[in-house]
């Protein structure tokens, strides 16, 4: 089984999967909304909104997203109900992957050693998604 994060922007996904390609590298996908069947009737700058975006975040994992339509109804409301959890391989990417998606955002958490053994931060980036960055500093034992 793959997880796959899928996140909603009000109209700035591709700044954002830029920003975020900037930080895990991969390929950016993005397909716009006026590409789509059915989409004659949107204004020139909700065509232009993302309908899809991707860049892969692991073995065989994407983070994915879309712009709302708000002539459709689509609504963005931005919580801390959802946080995108990365378990990177070392200290070394998980200080990466924190200090690169936290620059510009509000850090919660500062990435540092926790009581319950792990190395472990969180923060919301400048997009308004909310980030979890966790190293296991002992491996299980399997």
């Amino acid at each position: 089984m793959k997880l796959n994060p899928y996140l909603n922007f009000d109209g700035n996904a591709e700044k954002a999967f830029q920003f975020y390609q900037s930080v895990f590298g991969g390929e950016l996908f993005i397909q716009k909304m006026g590409s789509a069947p059915g989409t004659e009737g949107l204004s020139e700058e909700e065509k232009n909104l993302a309908m899809h975006v991707s860049i892969p975040i692991g073995d065989g994992q994407f983070l994915m997203a879309s712009d709302c339509i708000k002539s459709q109804g689509h609504t963005l409301v931005n919580g801390n109900n959802n946080y995108i959890s990365v378990s990177p391989d070392s200290r070394e990417e998980a200080e990466r992957i924190f200090n690169g998606l936290s620059e510009g955002g509000k850090i919660e958490m500062p990435l540092e050693d926790m009581f319950w053994g792990d190395y472990f931060g969180s923060f919301q980036d400048k997009f308004g998604t909310f980030w979890m960055i966790n190293y296991a500093n002992q491996q299980p034992n399997l």
